[in-house]
């Protein structure tokens, strides 16, 4: 039979128990926000209202513009907070935890209801109460898992930061190819609106020929053909420049809405920094990808080292102190505190698979890793043969259109002094569409490559020195 002071206490503990147990809820750990794509960087977030004036837009400021708005950017930098706030949660276990609680209780008790029936005692018990006011402590001492996921915690953060400053070179990348994609659509535009007035020309003097019956018909209707189609690509461009337009206004965030002039132009300047060995070592020093993933792959190290700790014994100390009494005027401090050693006797199936898990993590890290290292010097040729190969192709341009101008020219004087049809000038203006079409596109093609190679040597933010060709 128990006493009755002894039942008070037993009963006691049972509901500082109970209110304890419902304090302690498991929190689930946050998702990490999800690394950008490569179509996150083709949008933005639109800053300001579009205005009804037509505002001038440089390279500069489209690209300054993508830096702040882009959503590849913006998506590295949450990334890169949700891997700062890993780390800080990850070094929390390493540190003391000091919790503090205050606590006014007040209770009756029915002995029978709690399975106690005591001769000669009361049934009912109270109303009493208590007042508690202590902090807790908790520290585990010794927890070489804990210290391992920190370390990979810290190894990601610095992966994230590294990859936040890898999106700034996407930005550039992405932001300068879609405003030399629009500078090409002008160039194709004003090129297509000049062949137009020449076919224009061309009509009326085969209008007038066959009014004058020094032409036949199928002069006038050859030369007629030859205006409307060349109408029907003046519309099929100027339509491709307004949707090129709107993508770039995507990527720097500006209101689709806005419209804009391109101030900056992008004339042929040869590069002749070629010397691969030497870029091949400047690309692998200063990649923030390649870096990110060294980063990476030591994380995925340590968070195997954890997996391996989690066999090792750990060392937790847990101590409160506070005030217990009817009141706090009648009150006594009480202490306790205990150390406590846990090992794991039988997980062997769940710490081999920890260790497993974390062992094909390593694995896949490394491999990528490796796969990065070739990819970089794999960017650096590429970057370098389209620079070659559309150089030579931009040259060879600019010398068809002067032939092909120079040709259209003769067959024109050819058609006026009656010398010949108009067939050979129809030809001769189907060959200076085609020269100028492939000279935009050789001169878009090796700007874009200078581009690139800025990108793939980590020099993104020197985008200057590689389009200006110094």
């Amino acid at each position: 039979m128990l006493r009755p002071c002894t039942a008070i206490f037993l009963l006691g503990l049972g509901l500082i128990g109970s209110a304890v147990s419902a304090q302690t809820a498991v929190i689930p750990p946050p998702t990490l926000p999800s690394p950008p794509t490569a179509a996150s960087f083709q949008g933005s977030v639109t800053k300001g209202e579009a205005s009804a004036q037509t505002i001038d837009l440089s390279l500069d400021d489209a690209i300054q513009r993508g830096l702040q708005a882009n959503l590849g950017i913006i998506l590295s930098g949450t990334q890169e907070a949700g891997a700062r706030a890993e780390r800080m949660s990850q070094l929390q276990s390493l540190l003391p935890s000091v919790d503090f609680t205050a606590k006014e209780a007040a209770m009756q008790t029915d002995l029978p209801a709690q399975g106690l029936r005591i001769p000669g005692f009361p049934t009912i018990i109270g109303p009493f109460g208590f007042t508690d006011v202590r902090a807790s402590l908790t520290w585990s001492l010794i927890n070489v898992t804990s210290l391992r996921n920190y370390l990979a915690a810290r190894h990601n953060f610095a992966a994230a930061r590294l990859s936040a400053e890898d999106a700034r070179d996407l930005v550039v990348l992405t932001v300068g190819n879609a405003y030399l994609l629009v500078l090409a659509d002008e160039t194709q535009v004003s090129s297509v609106e000049a062949q137009v007035a020449t076919a224009k020309v061309s009509l009326d003097q085969a209008v007038a020929n066959h009014q004058a019956g020094t032409a036949p018909l199928l002069d006038e209707l050859r030369a007629r053909v030859d205006y409307q189609s060349l109408e029907q690509q003046l519309i099929a461009a100027r339509n491709a420049l307004e949707k090129d337009k709107l993508a770039l206004a995507r990527t720097i965030g500006l209101p689709l809405a806005q419209s804009f002039n391109l101030t900056d132009k992008a004339p042929y300047a040869p590069f002749d920094e070629l010397d691969a060995e030497k870029l091949m070592q400047q690309a692998k020093a200063n990649r923030k990808d390649l870096a990110a993933l060294v980063e990476e792959t030591a994380a995925a190290a340590e968070q195997r080292k954890a997996a391996t700790a989690a066999r090792l014994p750990a060392v937790e100390a847990n101590a409160d102190y506070g005030d217990i009494g009817a009141t706090l005027a009648h009150s006594h401090g009480t202490v306790d505190a205990t150390a406590s050693l846990s090992v794991p006797v039988f997980e062997e199936f769940a710490l081999r698979g920890l260790a497993q898990q974390a062992q094909a993590q390593l694995d896949t890290a490394q491999a990528q890793l490796s796969d990065k290292n070739a990819q970089v010097e794999a960017d650096v040729r590429d970057a370098l043969l389209d620079i070659a190969s559309a150089q030579k192709q931009v040259e060879v341009a600019q010398s068809s259109v002067e032939l092909a101008n120079e040709a259209l020219k003769e067959a024109q004087e050819r058609y006026a002094n009656g010398v010949s049809d108009n067939l050979a000038v129809s030809q001769a203006q189907q060959s200076v569409a085609q020269a100028d079409s492939q000279y935009v596109a050789s001169l878009y093609r090796h700007n874009v490559a200078k581009l690139s190679l800025a990108r793939a040597l980590g020099d993104g933010q020197d985008y200057k020195r590689y389009l200006g060709g110094k």
